[in-house]
């Protein structure tokens, strides 16, 4: 795999339990600073499926 450059969100700036994201031309890939191994890559489309539900609430508990 390709060296990713990982972003978080500035809320999580110095926490150790955030989601981490890393976007290339090709894909998007997803972890958590708690298992930085389990990375999860999704397509383009797949991503903005994925915020899309999330803004809309899908997974509101």
């Amino acid at each position: 795999m390709e060296a990713l450059q990982w972003k978080r969100p500035e809320a999580c700036a110095n926490a150790n339990n955030c989601p981490e994201v890393a976007i290339t031309p090709g894909a998007v890939f997803l972890r958590s600073s708690l298992q930085p191994d389990a990375i999860a890559r999704l397509t383009k489309t797949e991503w903005h499926n994925l915020l899309a539900g999330i803004r809309n609430g899908e997974f509101d508990a």
